[in-house]
């Protein structure tokens, strides 16, 4: 009975940050995904360079100096000290301050095994003067992985911090005038003996649809004060 065919593997934290800015590590995570089936020795190889990427890219970013010699455990000790780890609801949590450092932790452990094994299984990695032991998928997919994780995980962090709010919405009070023309169209609302106003119904309801009417109400108020305006100049 014939073995069934590799299942193909699929860096889903590196594509989200590929998708979220990192689009230059493209080329390395394809090389992964297909190297972890294909050739397992290079995979170590680029999967410690894929993580190095991101930790360049995201000190890079923050206006962090690093050397070009640098190596990966060096570049990821530098990356967590300048990333915002902790939220900050939680800044006087120790309980959780010492269970995100055990984290951080089991990562650089991850990633000094990354080292090791890209040099001592690396397809293309220093010269050896001696045949290096065949690695199986197995093995390479456990640094694919790995990679994958920490690559996910920084770059998350790395823009948490720096994607900007989403704009504020409407306020309710200060749209005096929009409320009272909804008030006196629809009348108040009534639930057994109590009254609501039809404006802060709709606004609390129906955000999204007090948004769209008010936009509507106020682009009618600008072209309707424009000809008074051109009517009132000599």
């Amino acid at each position: 009975m014939a073995a069934p065919a590799p299942q193909p593997f699929v860096m889903y934290g590196a594509r989200d940050a590929m998708a979220a800015g990192l689009a230059h590590i493209e080329e390395q995570v394809k090389g992964i995904e297909q190297a972890v089936v294909e050739n397992p020795g290079l995979a170590f190889d680029l999967a410690k360079t894929l993580v190095e990427s991101t930790c360049r890219t995201v000190l890079g970013e923050r206006s962090v100096a690093y050397a070009a010699t640098d190596d990966l455990p060096k570049l990821f000790k530098s990356a967590t000290q300048n990333l915002p780890f902790l939220p900050t609801t939680a800044s006087d949590a120790t309980e959780v301050r010492k269970s995100l450092a055990q984290t951080l932790t089991g990562l650089s452990t991850a990633i000094q095994g990354i080292s090791e094994l890209r040099n001592r299984c690396g397809f293309a990695s220093h010269g050896a003067g001696e045949p290096r032991p065949v690695m199986e998928a197995v093995q390479a997919l456990l640094a694919a992985e790995a990679a994958d994780a920490i690559v996910g995980f920084l770059h998350r962090v790395h823009r948490q911090d720096r994607t900007p709010p989403p704009p504020a919405g409407p306020s309710f009070d200060d749209n005096g005038s929009f409320n009272d023309h909804v008030d006196e169209t629809f009348g108040p609302v009534r639930v057994f003996e109590v009254e609501f106003r039809a404006s802060e119904v709709l606004f609390r309801m129906e955000p999204e649809t007090y948004r769209i009417y008010l936009a509507e109400f106020d682009s009618n108020d600008a072209e309707a004060a424009a000809p008074a305006e051109e009517e009132a100049q000599p």
